[in-house]
């Protein structure tokens, strides 16, 4: 184990997180290899008094993985990636990215559901769901487990599936890090790429409105191959984009087709017939188009998302209109359809609620100057508030920062919240770990 402290060499980089809002100083970052060191880690928070944060990929909107003044439990030094071709699985450790999983797997011509940008971590994407381009098909990241270990706060290591503490092993399906720290997962794989059908289309930001209605009209009853995202954002200064559309807010449909291309074609042919002035969709490799979409770290960030069952024309015109009046050139705002292999895991198999909605919303607020937090927070807020008549309660804990005891409660119900508080109260009775979106345990 190795212990970086405020005033050690690295320190700084080994605190910086993707988002460069949050200014939180732990005392000390604890590099964990193996899990032994996780133990000790957390046996020197107990005898120092630390508060405890865990930290994998990163990508916590809100700085959760990070904490004043106390300790934090650095797991990406564990890169295991070890790949069953035969049995379609992957033992894979904590510290893995999405980029470093999806090369592993891809070798072999295999996949799970991972995150939207390739830098995020397997460990927080997967333990608050997981959504990305395949989970129409495969099902959301967490969907996928076959089995997690862990240590726990008082430093036992257990591993969690469907016969070792199966209600610690329902918790970890969206229940976020409440209740360990994750030294590996097991997953299983599915035939996917390694080169699939897949891309970007662009029209200027004034057809969004009737992009956007074709898209929801199509997208949600899609076969499950069809992973897509519509999307408001800057047109990219890049060669293949035509000059008056670079720095310009462009509508565009991401998408990630993992059937036959011939089937790819069909589909996008009634988007193809709107006339895109950018058409990028073909055959690629899968772990390149999971990267066309990242950000580089750095910048400030605010997100938010909701929930909604259906989104008729009304709900559109408020997603587009602030999708065409975004406050920085760097924010996206996404609409992603759900359904599919999502929608058919049934209400009491996972702790998250409300997987039938059809669709969520995502304003995902970036920018630089911190002169700017104002404007762009109040922009993405603003949204949540002209957006919540066609919401359904839901929010996928994932897509939003810290909004709240509140909005926690609601990515579970009442009943899986007070079940999974139960649970908590068995595994961490003291909540050591509560720099998350926390579950507090049951009295």
């Amino acid at each position: 184990m190795e212990l970086i402290r405020i005033d050690d060499a690295g320190y700084e980089d080994a605190r910086s997180i993707f988002n460069s809002m949050i200014e939180k100083r732990p005392a000390v970052i604890a590099r964990c290899a193996t899990t032994d060191d996780v133990v000790q880690a957390l046996a020197l928070a107990r005898a120092e008094g630390y508060d405890v944060a865990v930290r994998a990929g990163g990508h916590s909107v809100a700085g959760m993985c990070l904490n004043e003044g106390g300790l934090v439990i650095d797991v990406r030094p564990m890169k295991e990636a070890v790949v069953d071709a035969r049995a379609r699985t992957i033992r894979a450790g904590a510290g893995l990215t999405w980029g470093e999983f999806d090369a592993a797997t891809q070798e072999h011509g295999l996949a799970a559901t991972g995150g939207r940008v390739s830098t995020t971590g397997v460990a927080g994407l997967t333990l608050g769901g997981g959504s990305g381009w395949l989970e129409r098909k495969c099902g959301l990241a967490c969907d996928n487990l076959r089995a997690v270990e862990l240590v726990t706060a008082d430093g036992r290591l257990l591993r969690a599936s469907e016969t070792e503490h199966p209600d610690l092993f329902w918790a970890l399906h969206g229940g976020g890090g409440n209740f360990g720290v994750v030294t590996s997962f097991e997953f299983a794989l599915h035939p996917i790429g390694p080169i699939v059908y897949a891309g970007l289309l662009l029209w200027p930001g004034d057809a969004g409105y009737d992009v956007g209605r074709t898209y929801r009209d199509l997208a949600v009853d899609a076969p499950d191959e069809f992973g897509s995202a519509f999307a408001c954002l800057t047109g990219p200064p890049e060669e293949f984009v035509p000059e008056h559309l670079q720095g310009a807010t462009v509508a565009a449909i991401a998408v990630c087709w993992t059937g036959d291309a011939a089937g790819g074609a069909d589909v996008l042919e009634p988007f193809r017939q709107l006339g895109p002035e950018v058409d990028l969709v073909g055959e690629m490799p899968y772990a390149g188009f999971q990267c066309m979409l990242d950000d580089p770290p750095g910048h400030r960030n605010y997100w938010t998302a909701e929930y909604h069952d259906t989104f008729p024309d009304d709900a559109l015109d408020v997603f587009v209109k602030y999708g065409l009046n975004r406050v920085s050139p760097l924010t996206q705002q996404f609409l992603v359809p759900w359904g599919g292999a999502v929608a058919r895991v049934g209400e009491d198999d996972t702790p998250m609620t409300k997987r039938s909605a059809q669709w969520i919303t995502h304003p995902f607020g970036v920018w630089e100057d911190p002169a700017d937090d104002e404007a762009n927070i109040t922009w993405a807020r603003r949204f949540r508030s002209d957006i919540a008549r066609y919401t359904n309660g839901g929010v996928y804990l994932n897509f939003i920062g810290d909004e709240g005891e509140e909005r926690v409660r609601a990515a579970f119900g009442e009943e899986k919240y007070r079940r999974l508080a139960a649970i908590k109260a068995e595994y961490d009775p003291d909540n050591v770990f509560h720099g998350n979106q926390n579950i507090k345990p049951a009295r």
